[in-house]
């Protein structure tokens, strides 16, 4: 019998550290939205006065903060407050969803500078369309008028699962063609931009913490509906995903609720005729808004469809707010413009009776506000996360 040698913790060098130290103050002014002095970053930070000035003077000297005004203190002169400057870098999103490719920019505080949105090719030419792809990307710049140098870099968010050591697309549900495709490396080569790939739950998270219902919170879950279902799971600051990057499949917990499964509950019970029965991911789209338009006249039936699968859905969400002590969950995605107004009256009282909410804390349950787009703009959070953000695991030699 052999026994495996025990993981090893990586150390760290003093150059990482240093780097840490300037992604937690960048953190920190961005998190305030008024701004923070360089004493009120010392205080909140823990770093010397000295570290905070000389980090501070960097992230002027790059452009990423701006002095902004002054403020004053209970004692002494007032004093002066800095903040994230939004054009000081920007950075590009592509998600790949089964019925539409999203395109974005974004700013560093998370705005939408520009964005268009393409038809997902239903019969995959690997050269063709990451050509298609990258000329859009291209066009995408030309139109925001940002100058490249400005673009830290190109994010992708995809179905899983995915491959993250190759950088590749693994079999995605509803994606025909798109297996094992090496999209970051080949999108890299082709745009000239480092790429970063995840799947796209795990992108509208981190959306939703750098700019979304998230910003401040630490330990919080996004749950995606669209053409496929997931959950991204944010625990003390930290995205979890897992030994192989696949995280967040909520197969297990009933709770896969997707355009498709909606749809052809209706057909079967007899609420949406055949002809409803979709052929891509557009039309089981269009015949979700015929069963929600079905609900909101008063048909009974198509109103216990949607009740059900909320219910479902709610009781995924709370085990696994229950199980991780998450104190907010998010929803969002391509399908959740249809249906918050009607899953949130079921999923928020199924929240709130968790034994466990009741007991300890409440959890807050809300819809993203950065749209339908989402897995677009967590794409380029991708790029600003890596980038920026105070990430521990950033300190781990390779």
């Amino acid at each position: 019998m052999t026994i495996d040698q025990p993981t090893v913790r990586r150390g760290t060098n003093l150059p990482r550290v240093g780097d840490f130290n300037e992604s937690v103050v960048l953190d920190a002014i961005r998190r305030a939205t008024d701004g923070l002095s360089r004493v009120e970053l010392a205080a909140a930070t823990g770093l010397s006065a000295q570290t905070v000035s000389n980090i501070c003077r960097r992230l002027l000297d790059r452009g990423l903060v701006v002095e902004a005004g002054k403020k004053g203190g209970r004692v002494g002169k007032p004093r002066t407050v800095l903040q994230v400057s939004p054009g000081g870098s920007f950075a590009i999103g592509v998600h790949l969803d089964p019925a539409v490719v999203t395109y974005v920019v974004l700013d560093l505080v998370g705005g939408v500078v520009h964005s268009m949105r393409q038809p997902t090719p239903q019969v995959v030419d690997q050269a063709e369309t990451l050509a298609d792809m990258s000329t859009a990307v291209q066009r995408l710049v030309d139109e925001s008028g940002i100058p490249r140098e400005r673009i830290l870099g190109l994010g992708v968010a995809v179905p899983g699962p995915i491959d993250p050591v190759a950088g590749a697309v693994v079999e995605p549900p509803q994606l025909a063609g798109w297996e094992r495709v090496p999209l970051r490396d080949q999108l890299s080569l082709a745009t000239g931009w480092p790429v970063v790939m995840d799947k796209d739950v795990i992108a509208a998270a981190i959306a939703e913490r750098w700019a979304g219902a998230a910003v401040h919170s630490g330990n919080f879950l996004f749950f995606y509906l669209g053409t496929g279902s997931g959950m991204g799971v944010v625990v003390n600051d930290v995205v979890l995903r897992g030994v192989s990057g696949n995280a967040g499949e909520i197969g297990g917990l009933d709770a896969n609720c997707t355009t498709y499964a909606l749809v052809e509950e209706a057909i079967e019970r007899g609420v949406l005729g055949p002809e409803k029965a979709p052929v891509g991911p557009g039309e089981a789209e269009r015949s979700l808004l015929d069963l929600v338009a079905l609900a909101d006249a008063g048909d009974a039936s198509a109103r216990s469809i949607i009740d059900g699968w909320a219910r479902r859905v709610g009781l995924g969400v709370s085990a696994a707010a229950t199980l991780v002590d998450s104190e907010l969950i998010v929803f969002g995605g391509p399908i959740w413009p249809h249906l918050g107004r009607l899953f949130l009256p079921v999923i928020n009282p199924i929240v709130a009776s968790s034994p466990f909410v009741g007991k300890m804390h409440e959890t807050a349950v809300t819809g993203t506000a950065l749209g339908d787009d989402v897995g677009a703009v967590g794409a380029a959070c991708l790029v600003l996360d890596q980038t920026l953000s105070a990430r521990p695991q950033s300190l781990l030699l390779a």
